[in-house]
């Protein structure tokens, strides 16, 4: 979105926050005295903005402080010794671990937050306004609420499903659901949206992106029957995504392609929106916290924001420098790590990358979700930054798609030539007879730093899983030998490193979260 777009985007995202919201309890009714929803939703225009406010602050904290511990710390594509994250490295993290209670609290603010427009809206709506537009608006509202429980449901297991908070003030004790209930709600709602959300054909005009559509909830969907191994679904799915020419590839030479832009380009902030984007958060110009994107001062090297953040606080492990297949012909390499020497003419104007570049003992560093100060990347301010988060993005819908079709879920011949877009669009060959390890590869190098790989490790079952993380790199170069020298480090997990644990506080708050999971009432 322009500056404009995005700054008006938000100031109707903040005034939703005086609509019921939601404290750090994710049981808790969302306060209803700072404002009185008799009186919005009044004009379509208030409607279409009451979703706004589910697409930035609530997912902030668990974006900014959590989802990259899991997704690359975990995972070893990433290494830190920052004594508050290095525990995700090693498999350490117990309840008591702040960063690790900050996902539960954001992903059930974020539900909070749906729960009350999906159950506020059609009592308030101005009977006026047509129906279409207001299952629109609660259809978005169900995908973000379906999305949500997705992480949750894969970083704790077995959660509470909540589909109304005012069901619960007087009932704080709520029972945790089995994960086969959890996917069942995370369907439906994405059904929903699939049968109410807008279908829409994405062009240049970035702007009319920003929002989730029919299409959107069906990517989703087929990503949820990928994890639960239906792979006939996932593939039928995708192909149906594919087919509709809703999204197109942001660069590459495939038909559903776009020609004008490149890897490379999807994280730029004038590209926010662009045609490969299927569910992504937006965030501000405002410079206001928590209104913006703080990846950049997490992942940036001291000197690129122009403000005083900048923390290196992740490396790009050795385990990821050694797994690209060919670090000069990838095209994915020199947008996701900053090697020495490095240079960057689009970053501040032009930028190159120090010789002695060196976060968290990794010799490189990170350029992924690194865009540079305010003057040349759209606004913003330290730890507040306007380049939207990918959620969902047609490149991983074409992996979906192929490791449907690997796992005889569909077509080969059509999951390979999706793998193959991927892999053309990177500069790298096509893989003729594509196998699940090479999608499993492919996912790995197109997602970095994107928090998605801890994830595929885990659904791939514990033997694998637990193999693979112990054999994973996790040490540091050691630069005082020439060449330097690898300090390994690896660590093996058990099986119950493979879930998280409940937050220690939620369990006080909670007991039920200790005893067996009971069924989830869907009211059939």
């Amino acid at each position: 979105m322009n500056n404009i777009s995005k700054t008006k985007f938000l100031l109707l995202a903040v005034f939703m926050l005086f609509l019921p919201s939601c404290s750090d309890d994710f049981i808790d009714r969302p306060p209803e005295d700072s404002f009185n929803t008799v009186d919005f939703y009044q004009t379509v225009e208030q409607v279409n903005s009451g979703t706004n406010h589910l697409y930035s602050r609530p997912w902030f904290n668990f974006i900014s402080n959590v989802a990259w511990c899991i997704g690359e710390l975990s995972s070893g594509n990433g290494r830190t010794w920052d004594p508050r994250n290095a525990d995700f490295v090693n498999f350490a993290i117990t309840g008591e671990h702040g960063t690790l209670t900050q996902s539960w609290e954001s992903l059930y603010a974020v539900i909070a937050q749906a729960n009350s427009v999906i159950n506020t809206m059609p009592q308030f709506v101005n009977p006026d306004i047509s129906q279409d537009v207001v299952n629109n608006a609660i259809g978005e509202a169900r995908f973000i609420r379906a999305t949500a429980y997705f992480y949750l449901v894969r970083i704790f297991g077995p959660i509470p499903l909540i589909a109304d908070n005012n069901e619960y003030v007087l009932q704080p004790i709520v029972p945790r659901n089995p994960e086969e209930d959890v996917y069942e709600f995370i369907k439906r709602d994405l059904q929903y949206a699939i049968d109410n959300c807008y279908e829409k054909t994405r062009g240049g005009n970035y702007d009319l992106n920003a929002k989730v559509s029919s299409g959107s909830a069906k990517a989703m969907m087929a990503k949820i029957h990928l994890y639960e191994q239906n792979y006939e679904m996932a593939f039928q799915l995708s192909q149906e995504v594919i087919n509709s020419g809703e999204f197109k590839l942001f660069g590459g030479d495939a038909e559903d392609g776009d020609p004008n832009g490149s890897y490379y380009d999807l994280f730029l902030t004038a590209n926010d929106n662009n045609p490969e984007s299927i569910f992504a958060l937006q965030w501000s110009t405002s410079g206001q916290y928590s209104e913006g994107n703080a990846i950049q001062s997490l992942f940036a090297q001291a000197g690129i924001t122009g403000f005083a953040d900048g923390y290196s606080a992740i490396g790009p492990s050795l385990d990821l420098q050694d797994a690209y297949e060919d670090t000069e012909q990838d095209v994915r390499y020199y947008a996701t790590i900053m090697a020495p020497g490095s240079y960057y003419p689009d970053l501040n104007g032009g930028y190159t990358v120090s010789e002695t570049v060196d976060h968290q003992g990794t010799n490189v560093g990170i350029k992924k979700y690194v865009i540079g100060n305010a003057e040349t990347n759209g606004g913003g301010a330290q730890q507040s930054y306007p380049n939207n988060t990918y959620i969902l993005r047609y490149g991983e819908l074409l992996l979906i798609n192929a490791e449907a079709a690997v796992m005889g879920g569909g077509s080969t011949l059509l999951g390979a030539e999706s793998l193959n877009k991927v892999r053309r669009r990177a500069g790298l060959d096509n893989i003729a007879n594509p196998t699940i390890e090479d999608v499993f590869q492919e996912r790995r190098i197109e997602l970095a730093f994107e928090f998605e790989f801890w994830y595929d490790i885990v659904r791939r079952g514990p033997a694998f899983a637990i193999n693979y993380l112990s054999n994973t790199e996790r040490g540091t170069f050691n630069d005082d030998t020439t060449p330097p020298t690898v300090d390994s480090e690896m660590y093996t997990p058990n099986m119950d490193d493979l879930l998280f644990p409940y937050p220690t506080n939620e369990v006080q708050n909670n007991p039920a979260l200790q005893e067996p999971p009971v069924p989830y009432d869907f009211g059939d």
